[in-house]
């Protein structure tokens, strides 16, 4: 017998084989695969001559998938593109052109940083006229420096060009010339080198009412704003959504409307079709739903994924679509397709052979219609940010997991007898997803109330309503409130009823504090920012005292800092020089203006007690801002780097460093032996978790030789 069903399944294995390497692809881009240097980032410049006094240079940017790169109008955390162009009398700006940025970028709006970014994918181009003065041959020194980022992950983006101009006809006049005593550096001040980008910035008489994107304009750098591109959400990967999805697969299965035909399938298929009958039975399932997915993969594509997780319009709709699945699984009315389709199908099914293999998988589709379309319909709507791929993967996901029962009981049919009894604990799980769809209603709503600023879903509002939420569906578990399919005989509070109950109760007590201002760091991708929380009694913990791992006064103290609580350098060399004054191993945070992920470690991570008392007591800490284009390096500390790059900046010097490590995204933390400036171990990247990070710390410190 074992012999004839492996036989006869060879057909299934092959298929789900040829499935899992389909999957690989996209397994492999998931974020945190690999962590070494990287350069996603790709550039090239050409230069086209328009008449002989005028030319434009022309710069192009091709993006490796799955990144960003900041446009020169971001404003905020995540840098923007800056233009630079070595002064010279041979050629001047014409003034009223910038650089020309193409495509347009793409807005979107980080909910943990409460901003709104901008940025391009794939590929960017860029163009600036210039006016040629010079009659004889000469080169232009062009740079773009900027920040690309992905999945939490950013580097450094730098670039030198050298255009060689061929010099104008000495008989034709300069077209609309700038002249070099020209009043225009009051509007538009040209940037002699990267050393004069404070001044630069200081010269703008008003930035709010000038394009950002002034080929000498850093508007912009320094202020705090970006993305969590998302919510990642979007910090999700496919892996993670397949699973959520093949979850959500297993759950539509105990619907009532599912649920009870599987045994007298299966008996069907036992009886009449044999097993390859029920494996293309499963297979047909996969294939509609996969239809389902791939129809609105197409619909969605890759360019309405921004829109679709910022615009009000798709996010309201969304809402609107959730409250109606919950109420139609609270049981108040039932969704259903038109009759003469589901008999349609029926009919057909009744075919011999496959083809009436296949539509009797239709016909459990159309049947099954009013409790799996709030399940798979949420799948979808989640998916509907995730561009091309994402519906198709969950989809995947949750198909498979609606398929495989009617497969794997056929195959093994002693298992059919261990399956539980239909009964009311189905219609309770319909009313436990409908609470769960309300709560998902309500995030939709959040997006456009931050992105407009409505002002309606504050966070104590949203807070509230999921309190509400919370402590009715545990009320329901107990049997204290009845929906209109619910058995009219009195509830007997099973064990697994009851421990659900406890855990919505326990999870509404939980939040209750987050109504007065407490972080529900756990939720906190799920709840509103906390500046639109009116009412507060929680107030910053003061950082701690400066601490003795401090062998002096931090340079650039004053316009950096530390994470709360943590006491740092900013200085690699100050770090360095103090670490081995006192025999204490060197924790380097790699970290930067525009890192998002930088600021959840900052916020989970180094708030800790624990975590703020070993780094106090056995490492000096260095934070290295890499991204830092403001603070100059005093005249004696200047450098070269190894391609003989000048550094005069701070955040240079920093970035110089790490790539030197071997690595150049944030966050990144590094311990090394200050006697040799060899790391100690493999770094850490991003971890939220205070006691994985805390263990860490203490397994480098075990194998430090040095003398505490």
């Amino acid at each position: 017998m074992i012999q004839s069903v492996f036989k006869q399944s060879r057909f299934l294995l092959s298929i789900l084989f040829a499935t899992v390497l389909c999957c690989l692809p996209a397994v492999a881009q998931l974020p945190g695969m690999g962590m070494g240097m990287m350069d996603p980032v790709k550039w090239s410049h050409s230069v086209q001559r328009e008449d002989d006094s005028t030319a434009v240079l022309r710069f192009a940017a091709e993006i490796e998938d799955g990144w960003h790169l900041y446009s020169q109008y971001q404003k905020g955390t995540g840098l923007p593109l800056v233009f630079s162009f070595e002064f010279s009398q041979a050629y001047g700006i014409d003034g009223g052109d910038t650089l020309h940025e193409s495509p347009h970028y793409t807005e979107h709006y980080d909910s943990f940083l409460k901003e709104t970014e901008f940025y391009l994918s794939e590929y960017a181009s860029f163009e600036k006229r210039i006016k040629i003065f010079s009659t004889e041959d000469f080169a232009i020194d062009a740079r773009v420096d900027g920040q690309a980022c992905r999945d939490g992950a950013c580097v450094p983006v730098s670039a030198k060009f050298v255009f060689d101009i061929k010099g104008r006809n000495a008989d034709k006049p300069v077209k609309n010339a700038v002249q070099k005593d020209s009043k225009l550096s009051q509007v538009f001040p040209v940037v002699t080198g990267i050393d004069s980008i404070g001044q630069t910035e200081k010269a703008l008489p008003d930035t709010d009412k000038m394009p950002v994107a002034i080929i000498d304009s850093v508007a912009g750098i320094g202020e705090v704003s970006a993305d969590t591109v998302e919510d990642s959400g979007k910090d999700e990967s496919l892996l993670w959504f397949f699973l959520l999805s093949f979850g959500g697969g297993i759950v539509a299965l105990l619907t009532p409307c599912v649920f009870p035909v599987i045994p007298m399938t299966v008996s069907y298929f036992m009886k009449h079709g044999g097993l390859k009958q029920a494996l293309f039975y499963g297979f047909s399932i996969i294939f509609i739903f996969m239809l389902v997915g791939l129809v609105f993969a197409f619909a969605f594509g890759e360019n309405a994924a921004n829109y679709i997780s910022t615009h009000w319009l798709p996010n309201v709709l969304f809402a609107a679509i959730f409250v109606f699945f919950a109420f139609s699984l609270f049981g108040y009315f039932e969704l259903s397709l038109p009759s003469k389709w589901v008999n349609k199908s029926a009919g057909a099914s009744a075919k011999a052979g496959y083809a009436g293999t296949f539509f009797m998988a239709l016909t459990l589709v159309l049947a099954s219609f009013s409790c799996t379309l709030p399940i798979a319909g949420t799948v979808i709507l989640n998916a509907a940010a995730g561009g091309f791929v994402k519906p198709l993967v969950g989809m995947l996901g949750f198909s498979l997991a609606f398929a495989l029962p009617f497969t794997a009981f056929a195959l093994f049919p002693s298992f059919l007898a261990k399956l539980p009894k239909s009964g009311s604990w189905m219609n309770t799980l319909k009313v436990t997803l409908a609470f769960v769809e309300l709560a998902f209603a309500l995030k939709f709503l959040s997006v456009p109330d931050q992105t407009y600023h409505w002002g309606i879903l504050d966070r104590e509002v949203y807070l509230a309503l999921w309190i509400v939420l919370s402590a009715l569906l545990g009320l329901y578990l107990l049997g204290k409130l009845r929906f209109p399919h619910d058995d009219e005989r009195p509830v007997q509070n099973s064990l697994p009823r009851f421990l659900c109950a406890i855990a919505c109760l326990a999870f509404t007590v939980y939040m209750i504090p987050g109504m007065f201002g407490a972080p529900l760091n756990a939720l906190s991708g799920w709840l509103p920012p906390m500046h639109t929380q009116d009412f507060k009694l929680s107030q910053a913990v003061p950082p701690l005292q400066e601490s003795a791992s401090l062998c002096a006064v931090p340079s650039f103290s004053k316009d950096l800092s530390a994470p709360d609580g943590v006491a740092a350098y900013f200085d690699y060399d100050e770090a360095l020089a103090c670490a081995k004054a006192q025999d204490k191993p060197l924790f380097i945070d790699f970290s930067g203006h525009g890192c998002v992920n930088c600021r959840k470690v900052e916020q989970m991570v180094f708030s800790d007690a624990n975590v703020q008392k070993e780094l106090s007591d056995n490492f000096v800490v260095a934070a290295l801002y890499v991204d830092d284009k403001v603070l100059q390096l005093p005249e004696e500390l200047q450098t070269r780097s190894a391609d003989g790059r000048k550094i005069t900046l701070l955040g240079e010097k920093n970035s110089v460093i790490q790539n030197e490590f071997g690595y150049n995204s944030q966050p990144c933390y590094l311990v090394i032996d200050p006697q040799t400036g060899k790391p100690l171990a493999q770094p850490l990247f991003y971890e939220t978790d205070p006691e994985a990070f805390l263990q860490y710390l203490e397994a480098v410190q075990r194998e430090v030789p040095l003398a505490q």
